[in-house]
């Protein structure tokens, strides 16, 4: 009898440490845009600090990472969901399964840092292992498997005096920081002063860091167009030259401004036969030069494009996008995937996108800019890759396919954090919002909001001096990671008492 009351207290306790993680890594996503709930953040990194200190072996502690990441990433990529309802009667039925296995692969990543932590350290030795460990399996997440950073911690703190260290450290190095700030809060109890003194360092750091400079605007204006066209009927063949239209009126109003920049996939047809149409558009405008989004074609294959007309309404110059959305814009293993019905779901060109050759920076009248097409937004590596610093960055994107709930918010939290990375503002045209002029401090200077048609007449701030980041990318604090690891590893043993 006992026996079986000992295995049931047992099993009852194991539900709960999986009850903990589950649920702490959920607490942790209310921290994400829209919510932004910091205040459970403590608890919930505290949680993940005691279930490493205290897991009994290293597969308990890969399970105890990988369940809060599943409550973290189910919670917080809940919007994933979404591009699954443009189409129901197709792809309705993959929604639940593309959102638990996203979320459960993700996990993975993090189930890696909390069991190789508890293999390679002991004690208290674990908390900094796994600060580096985890902040490690976050590199992982955003380059591996053409990456998605997606969620990640620095995210947290966009309109706090800690987004400061952005132009510093990056995002990187403000998740590392997030962590070194609350894992330790774990031995509050037992170790107060070790628990608080990470803390408080951390806000000092966050709050004594420089502000950037004063943003400036500039006299040239750009008109930013926001069509609002739900993804259900953007492509309708009874509806799509509706948007065209409406977006034509917005660029025909007066006063005229220096440049007008239409959102991703703006025009639906391919560049190769859409010459009236481009011509309309130069003419509505009064020549001034437009940067839109449209598809083209070339050798067979298909691109998701940006493309400069001038003033007489012919392409001067265009990028094409280089970082597709997997399962979005191409199917991996395509003609495999094709016998499942799992086809691309933006691409309106058949089997997918191809990937252009990689960041181009364009020379528009109004200067130089680094075009960003979507989720291209969200990978701080590919604004770093341009060969030359532009004067600005320019995301057009079409959010439509993220839903009203908690997708564009994310997603505009990244492309505010891209501006404060690197110094310079965001052109942001959304089809469905939100449109933005961005300064080179990530703040909100002009905006559309979300579900609105309409546009913005917008001052272009100047970019301010170039960052250390912008210098540096991730190097540092991947080169600081290993550091920590190695003396998680090595100080241990070296202050050993020798027998």
């Amino acid at each position: 009898m006992m026996s079986l009351g000992l295995r049931q207290a047992a099993r009852q306790l194991r539900l709960a440490l999986a009850g903990l993680a589950l649920g702490s890594g959920a607490l942790l996503s209310l921290a994400l845009a829209p919510w932004h709930m910091l205040i459970g953040l403590p608890f919930a990194l505290a949680a993940a600090g005691w279930l490493i200190l205290h897991a009994s072996s290293a597969r308990t502690a890969a399970l105890a990472g990988w369940l809060f990441g599943l409550g973290y990433f189910t919670f917080g990529l809940s919007w994933i969901i979404e591009p699954f309802q443009v189409d129901p009667e197709r792809h309705a039925w993959m929604a639940p399964f593309a959102l638990v296995f996203l979320a459960a692969g993700l996990a993975l990543f993090w189930g890696a840092a909390f069991g190789i932590s508890a293999r390679l350290s002991r004690g208290v030795v674990r908390l900094p292992m796994l600060v580096a460990l985890w902040s490690l399996a976050e590199f992982a997440r955003a380059y591996l498997l053409t990456g998605f950073p997606w969620a990640a911690f620095g995210q947290f703190w966009i309109d706090t005096p800690a987004a400061n260290l952005l132009p510093w450290t990056g995002p990187q190095g403000l998740a590392l920081l997030t962590l070194v700030a609350f894992l330790p809060l774990a031995l509050l109890r037992t170790h107060p002063a070790a628990a608080l003194l990470p803390l408080g360092l951390a806000l000092a750091a966050a709050v004594g860091v420089p502000a950037p400079g004063e943003t400036v605007r500039t006299d040239r204006v750009v008109r930013i167009v926001q069509p609002n066209a739900p993804q259900n009927l953007k492509w309708h063949p009874e509806h799509r030259w509706e948007f065209v239209r409406r977006a034509l009126a917005f660029s025909a109003e007066e006063p005229r401004p220096d440049m007008i920049v239409w959102p991703e996939t703006a025009v639906p047809q391919l560049l190769n036969y859409a010459g009236d149409t481009l011509q309309a558009i130069s003419e509505r405008a009064g020549g001034v030069p437009v940067l839109l989004g449209i598809q083209r074609e070339e050798g067979g294959a298909y691109y998701n494009s940006a493309v400069l007309l001038d003033s007489d309404g012919l392409p001067a110059a265009a990028y094409d996008k280089a970082h597709l959305v997997p399962f979005g814009e191409y199917v991996p293993f395509g003609d495999f995937m094709a016998r499942f019905g799992i086809h691309g779901f933006a691409s309106q060109a058949g089997a997918g996108y191809a990937a252009g050759p990689g960041a181009r920076v364009l020379e528009l009248p109004i200067g130089s800019a680094l075009p960003l097409i979507c989720y291209e937004a969200v990978f701080p590596q590919d604004v770093n890759a341009a060969d030359t610093r532009p004067d600005m960055l320019v995301q057009i994107t079409n959010d439509a396919w993220f839903g009203t709930r908690s997708g564009p918010y994310q997603h505009l939290v990244q492309a505010r954090m891209r501006a404060l990375e690197q110094g310079l503002p965001i052109i942001r045209a959304a089809n469905t919002g939100v449109s933005a002029m961005i300064g080179p401090d990530g703040a909100m200077m002009d905006q559309l909001p979300l579900g609105e048609a309409g546009f913005i007449d917008a001052a272009l701030p100047a970019p301010l001096p170039p960052t250390l980041y912008s210098r540096t990318g991730d190097w540092p604090v991947l080169l600081l990671c290993f550091f920590i690891a190695g003396a998680a590893i090595f100080l241990p043993r070296a202050l050993a008492p020798r027998s």
